[in-house]
C-alpha cells in the first residue's frame, strides 16, 4: 500500500443502467436497477479508487457490504456512486457509498474491503482447488 491510502480519499463513478444491470421477474416495463448488480458496481467503484494507492502486486477484495436501495433507477438512466474511505486498518479498508440517479438519491451505505497480494491469494486458492479435488 501507498502511503497516500488515507480516509477522505473520495471518487465518483458513473454506470448507465443497461438492460444486463436491470430486474426482469416483473416484467419489461418494471425494468430498473437490480440490487446484486447495484452492490457489483459498489464493488467496482472502490476497488477502482483503492487500486490508485495499491502497490503493483496488489489488488483487493470485498468482505462486507451494507446497502440500503432507496429508490427504483429505470433502465437507460445513469447512476453516479460516490465512494469515499472512512477507515484504514492495516489492510482493511471501510468505504462510505452514497448513491444517486438524475432524480433520487438511490443508495447508501457502507463497503469493506480487504488489500491482498495477488501472488499469494493465487497459491492459496490453488491449494483449495486441491483440496477440493478441483485442480
Amino acid at each position: 500500500m501507498k502511503p497516500t491510502l488515507q480516509p477522505g480519499l473520495e471518487a465518483d463513478a458513473r454506470f448507465d443502467v443497461d438492460r444486463e444491470r436491470t430486474i426482469d421477474f416483473m416484467g419489461e416495463a418494471a425494468r430498473v436497477y437490480a440490487t446484486p448488480m447495484l452492490v457489483r458496481d459498489i464493488e467496482i467503484a472502490c476497488r477502482e479508487l483503492l487500486l490508485q494507492h495499491l502497490d503493483p502486486g496488489e489488488d483487493s477484495v470485498g468482505t462486507r457490504i451494507e446497502v440500503d436501495h432507496l429508490a427504483a433507477t429505470l433502465m437507460g438512466m445513469t447512476v453516479e456512486l460516490t465512494v469515499s474511505i472512512a477507515e484504514v486498518q492495516g489492510r482493511g479498508v471501510t468505504f462510505d457509498v452514497a448513491g444517486r440517479d438524475s432524480v433520487d438519491a438511490i443508495c447508501r451505505g457502507r463497503h469493506a474491503r480487504f488489500i491482498v497480494d495477488v501472488k499469494k491469494t493465487e497459491a492459496r486458492l490453488a491449494a483449495k482447488a486441491q483440496q477440493a479435488g478441483l485442480g
